[in-house]
């Protein structure tokens, strides 16, 4: 059978880390219940992060997808009222 390893490297800031491994464990614990995992587990490091936090391509990705989200429902809303105007 072949599997493939699934391999995330998120950085965050060091108050929140406790949180965020509490959130990806919970996450974890969901996909257990639906696909078939093996293995794996949460390591932290301590890291210096020069500079300004930068987005992500995720935070990047998300940002997007909100956007296309909110231009679809604008979209809809135009429709609706064409509709409603023409009824």
């Amino acid at each position: 059978m072949l599997y493939k390893k699934i391999n995330v490297e998120l950085i965050v800031v060091a108050d929140e880390a406790e949180a965020v491994i509490g959130e990806l464990n919970s996450a974890l614990d969901q996909m257990e219940e639906r696909y078939t995992l093996f293995g794996g587990g949460i390591e932290t490091v301590a890291v210096k992060h020069p500079g300004a936090r930068k987005r992500s391509a995720l935070a990047h990705t998300i940002a997007a997808g909100e956007s296309v989200a909110d231009a679809l429902k604008v979209a809809r809303e135009s429709v609706t009222t064409a509709l409603r105007a023409v009824i």
